[in-house]
């Protein structure tokens, strides 16, 4: 399975970052290929809003950035993990910088799915969606289950749902397991 990892996490060498690692690295012991994109390297602008991905250069942010590094990655993923430490009840800002570029993905225009307005899809194949979570000190289990929500409205948004998620407080091999087992 090709698996693309979005690391959101925002401190280098951070424990949650060496889990995340130790993660990949079961995968791809596992005979998966597995590509990580560390956001914290990449230039990511931010999406304004500006409709230049359907309008001016359809499918691909007007921005001169990374992001299309980002959507290539996750378009071309049979599972998409997103991995961020949580800060304040949600995941990073990259995290959502990076999946709020990835809106060239979809059709500007709409149809009715399940009685909601969604995107029309641009590619016959989306990645199914995975969530690693490390929670922080003041972490709760409503802090979880929202961001869990909140990230399944995204992937719905980007034609495909969330099959999985994991708080980084397990091995990260049973984590790894668990993962390919539901996708």
């Amino acid at each position: 399975m090709r698996i693309t990892i979005l690391n959101g996490e925002p401190e280098f060498g951070s424990a949650f970052e060496s889990y995340v690692r130790k993660v990949a690295d079961r995968l791809q012991l596992s005979g998966h290929t597995v590509k990580m994109l560390h956001l914290r390297e990449l230039d990511l602008k931010g999406c304004s809003g500006c409709w230049g991905c359907w309008v001016k250069t359809p499918g691909e942010c007007t921005k001169r950035d990374e992001s299309a590094l980002v959507c290539k990655a996750a378009i071309e993923a049979e599972l998409l993990l997103l991995a961020s430490s949580i800060a304040m009840g949600f995941t990073s800002a990259l995290l959502k910088r990076a999946a709020d570029q990835m809106i060239p993905l979809v059709h500007p225009y709409f149809l009715v799915e399940g009685g909601e307005c969604h995107h029309r899809a641009r590619y016959a194949n989306y990645p199914k969606f995975a969530l690693l979570l490390g929670p922080g000190a003041d972490t709760d289990a409503e802090d979880i289950e929202i961001t869990t929500v909140l990230w399944k409205r995204m992937a719905r948004n980007l034609k495909s749902g969330i099959v999985y998620t994991a708080v980084s407080n397990r091995n990260p091999e049973e984590v790894a397991d668990e993962l390919i087992a539901a996708a």
